[in-house]
């Protein structure tokens, strides 16, 4: 009992001081332990959206060479789903981010979370490779007339597990509007799923059925839970083009169509336009149009809230902000939701 103490005391000494100075001091706190009882790796699980694969890994690296007795576990999924595993299957993380910041509190709050930091921002684009057909051909002006050839298969994620999902559906029913063109959505998704847009004073709602019930042509679409798993689909030339966000398309050196932006979700400056389209999911919750925004909390049942929240501020500090603009994911100065809930080592990182 005395030396599980001890060791207790080394891991949050460790962390205070610094994840490497504390261990190297840790040595000297007690001779009685051994090299490998005090660098004791502690495990801490990270669920998180798909299109954080690449900047999580990126910050898996330097956390762990920062705290090398820390392994960093990075489990990705469509945000809803990623939600879903702590509220719905009891599961247990430490870090939950999202690709939609809005989501953490409209589903942990208040049982399973109290605070949302808000990290960083992304566009919808339309991405391809030089194999995909039409690939010469394609530009911001005709994108939408080239998914219309019948020879053309297209790709987005489930808009009930994955904001990119119903982020994508936003993108193509504002397409109508910007275009005023009132068929892009019926002839590119209605004609082939039970995927459908109607109009209710002024704004455009698409009430998702269950995902079983969504019955799509699969002759020319594409539906997978998340985002990511459309890459093979891509790669394999199963489809031709992909609703993505713009960093995943850069991370993969996918070929991509720039949006404007008065459709692509990317800017504060058209939150106006956004709002005229939402999507109620089939859980009942609604999600109106607005600027992409990612957001991250600790959950309440989180088993490392100390390294949670060291892992935290790399993210939203300079070296994280760094890391994310070398990935093609613009930072932002992080925000935060429910501020008083806050842990105090990270308010200084973040503006009300």
């Amino acid at each position: 009992m005395q030396k599980r103490s001890v060791a207790m005391f080394v891991v949050f000494a460790t962390l205070l001081g610094g994840c490497i100075q504390g261990i190297q001091d840790s040595k000297k706190i007690t001779s009685g332990q051994t090299e490998a009882e005090v660098t004791e790796k502690i495990v801490l699980k990270v669920f998180h959206a798909g299109s954080l694969t690449e900047p999580m890994k990126a910050f898996k690296k330097a956390f762990e060479e920062k705290c090398p007795n820390v392994e960093v576990q990075c489990e990705a999924a469509g945000s809803a789903a990623t939600i879903r595993k702590v509220t719905e299957l009891g599961r247990t993380a430490d870090i939950v981010a999202s690709a939609d910041y809005t989501l953490i509190p409209k589903m942990m709050y208040p049982d399973y979370a109290n605070w949302t930091v808000m990290f960083a921002k992304n566009q919808i684009v339309l991405a391809y490779t030089d194999k995909s057909k039409y690939a010469n051909e394609i530009n911001s002006e005709n994108w939408y007339q080239i998914l219309r050839r019948p020879d053309v298969k297209f790709g987005f994620s489930n808009p009930n597990d994955d904001p990119c999902g119903y982020r994508s559906q936003m993108v193509l029913q504002l397409a109508e509007l910007y275009y005023n063109d009132s068929t892009i959505y019926d002839d590119l998704v209605a004609k082939h799923s039970n995927l459908k847009f109607v109009e209710e004073n002024g704004i455009y709602i698409l009430r998702m059925p269950k995902s079983e019930d969504i019955n799509p042509d699969t002759s020319k679409l594409m539906i997978r839970s998340m985002e990511m798993e459309l890459i093979h689909g891509i790669e394999t030339g199963e489809i031709d083009y992909y609703f993505i966000y713009r960093s995943v398309a850069q991370q993969h050196n996918h070929r991509f169509i720039e949006l404007p932006p008065q459709i692509d979700l990317s800017s504060a400056e058209y939150a106006d336009i956004y709002k005229k389209v939402k999507v109620v999911l089939a859980n009942g919750k609604g999600v109106v149009g607005k600027p992409i925004i990612y957001g991250i909390t600790i959950p309440e049942s989180a088993e490392h809230k100390e390294y949670a929240e060291k892992f935290i501020e790399l993210i939203v500090s300079k070296e994280g902000q760094r890391i994310l603009k070398e990935l093609g994911q613009p930072p932002v100065v992080p925000s935060v939701d429910n501020v008083d809930n806050l842990p105090e080592d990270l308010k200084e990182y973040v503006k009300p």
